[in-house]
């Protein structure tokens, strides 16, 4: 997503407004635990500060189909997250990602890094907290449900107390 910046920085224009959906790249989810992003909307403002610098506000929402921790089903979240920051400091934190010119600045990779930042630790279908996780001889075993063995030879000290 290129902006063009050229009005806003010889001061014909206060502000430079976008809204619109975006397509990530292939190459980029593949680079990720992502499986799809759907409706990826962003909208926004690119002005100058106070200090005459250029600052970049935007909102960045859609859904992100990450597969279930349990069943590898894919799951939709939907998610949203917002970008209030200075130009420069985006430029700094981006360093040889960002594809800035004089006069124009492409802020997909600035869109991507916080989808990224959004995406969830673990993914858990509905149902599938209720699956039968266990078989013959194995038993999944979760933080939430630990496993308690008790030796075989201390059992018998059960009894006599």
């Amino acid at each position: 997503m290129n902006i063009d910046f050229t009005k806003l920085k010889s001061h014909i224009v206060s502000e430079i407004e976008f809204d619109q959906e975006i397509q990530i790249p292939d190459t980029l989810l593949k680079q990720s635990d992502l499986l799809d992003l759907k409706q990826v909307h962003v909208t926004g403002r690119l002005y100058l500060d106070a200090m005459d610098e250029f600052a970049l506000t935007m909102k960045i929402s859609g859904t992100m189909v990450l597969p279930c921790a349990i069943t590898l089903k894919p799951v939709d979240i939907p998610f949203e997250t917002s970008v209030d920051d200075s130009l420069e400091n985006l430029c700094e934190e981006m360093d040889e990602t960002l594809k800035k010119s004089e006069n124009s600045i492409d802020i997909l990779p600035i869109i991507w890094e916080n989808i990224l930042i959004e995406i969830p630790m673990k993914v858990v279908s509905e149902g599938a907290e209720e699956l039968s996780l266990h078989g013959d001889g194995w038993e999944l075993i979760t933080e939430e449900k630990p496993k308690q063995e008790i030796n075989p030879e201390l059992e018998k000290l059960k009894d006599l107390l």
